[in-house]
């Protein structure tokens, strides 16, 4: 698969790099996470499968507002570390942080802008994460 950016293409780094798309299969705790998440960010989409999250990514107005991607897959098909893997090919620099699964390590997902963190992870951690992730993002493309 391909990105419709040309390879020439490059945001337009500002301050509104904020918005955080929560790629999540699970409706009761997509609806969990993202209000976590809310409790620090204003501007949450959320991607209820891969497909959804790569017809946004291939938006280039969704991309320049973009901070931080945080997946969460569960159910079979395009798994997380495959979708992880395609993601980041398409947006190298956007940093990706992956709630896991039982049995699944950081091991399992390759990248300088990739973090793990088990599902299990209290929400301050998620927050707290998400919330560095982001900011050294913005700082380093600004």
């Amino acid at each position: 698969m391909s990105t419709a950016f040309p390879r020439s293409w490059t945001a337009q780094v500002s301050n509104k790099m904020t918005k955080v798309l929560l790629v999540d299969d699970d409706p009761l705790q997509a609806h969990v996470r993202k209000s976590i998440l809310g409790r620090y960010f204003t501007d949450i989409q959320r991607a209820a499968d891969p497909v959804e999250a790569f017809i946004l990514v291939e938006d280039r107005r969704f991309v320049e507002k973009l901070g931080v991607v945080v997946v969460c897959l569960s159910r079979p098909g395009l798994g997380s570390p495959v979708f992880v893997a395609e993601l980041t090919s398409r947006l190298p620099s956007v940093p990706v942080l992956v709630l896991g699964r039982s049995r699944e390590e950081a091991a399992f997902y390759e990248g300088p802008n990739v973090r793990f963190l088990p599902r299990t992870a209290p929400a301050e951690e998620l927050i707290t994460l998400s919330r560095k992730m982001m900011q050294q993002y913005t700082a380093r493309v600004a």
